[in-house]
């Protein structure tokens, strides 16, 4: 009669987590969106000071678009639907959009 030996090891499974792909949210100018609104908006929905909301709202109206903020995917999305819904609550056109930030 012969015996079998199992062996029993203990296996660790390493899960190696990879950091979400990071996505700018940018604000595009138009001519109808008061510079106020756009810098509430900046305020509110993106956290930006006082101060640093004016200075994104310049280079929005400048340069016809400014980058609002860095953040993951869905963070992102979710920051340009509530701009796109106050936006158009309060009947502006203002639009953002995203694009993946290059690494």
């Amino acid at each position: 009669m012969s015996q079998k030996v199992i062996k029993k090891t203990k296996s660790k499974s390493k899960i190696k987590l990879e950091k979400p792909k990071l996505y700018k949210v940018l604000m595009h100018n138009d001519n109808y969106t008061t510079m106020e609104f756009v810098i509430a908006i900046l305020q509110t929905v993106f956290n930006k000071s006082q101060e640093e909301a004016v200075r994104i709202m310049l280079k929005i109206h400048n340069n016809g678009i400014g980058e609002c903020g860095v953040y993951p995917y869905d963070i992102a999305i979710s920051k340009v639907e509530l701009t796109h819904y106050l936006a158009k609550k309060n009947e502006f056109p203002l639009k953002c959009s995203i694009e993946p930030v290059e690494e």
